[in-house]
């Protein structure tokens, strides 16, 4: 058999087994997490992150109910989506904490660099049905570095930048899941 087949095959039947929930080797280092609206506490779907090849990491999102366009979408540093109050009002998801920031930069920047939080990842795109289903690929991080934290959905989109608006300007946070360890 030639070796593209043989390839072929062996592609066809992990995507069989992993469809069915089966493990299969070089998926170890995938988890799926189950997302909810921080409104409804309502799930939203799933997002499955993988490590890619010990260069990123991958966030496939199967979502829907979510508002149409770009959001910002990032790695905050506790695995807790409850809400907590903060001067006197209730914040959704306020107990995931901030970005993922374990170099204490103390700066949003883009998904690609070395001199901002971790956490910063590439906006999540919600077409105009409300799903979003394209994988969005993290260069900085590492699976096992992630593992505990929580994913956040926010509201608006991400500039990338503290200014005009802080961490990105993406404003209330919509939807939440913790990356199980």
């Amino acid at each position: 058999m030639k070796r593209r087949s043989l390839t072929a095959l062996v592609g066809a039947v992990s995507l069989a087994l992993s469809s069915v929930g089966i493990a299969v080797a070089g998926e170890a280092d995938t988890t799926n997490v189950m997302m909810k609206n921080l409104k409804t506490d309502s799930s939203i779907g799933t997002i499955q992150v993988r490590e890619h090849d010990d260069d990123g990491v991958v966030f496939t999102p199967d979502l829907s109910g979510l508002t149409p366009g770009a959001h910002g979408f990032h790695i905050h540093e506790n695995g807790d989506c409850s809400a907590t109050m903060k001067n006197g009002k209730k914040v959704p998801g306020g107990a995931a904490g901030g970005h993922y920031d374990p170099e204490h930069t103390g700066h949003h920047k883009e998904p690609w660099s070395e001199s901002g939080h971790e956490g910063d990842l590439p906006a999540l795109y919600v077409d105009e049905n409300g799903n979003a289903t394209k994988p969005v690929f993290a260069p900085e991080l590492d699976l096992e570095d992630i593992h505990g934290k929580a994913i956040m959905i926010h509201a608006g989109g991400d500039n990338y930048s503290d200014q005009p608006k802080k961490l990105g300007g993406g404003g209330p946070r919509v939807a939440c899941g913790v990356i199980a360890e």
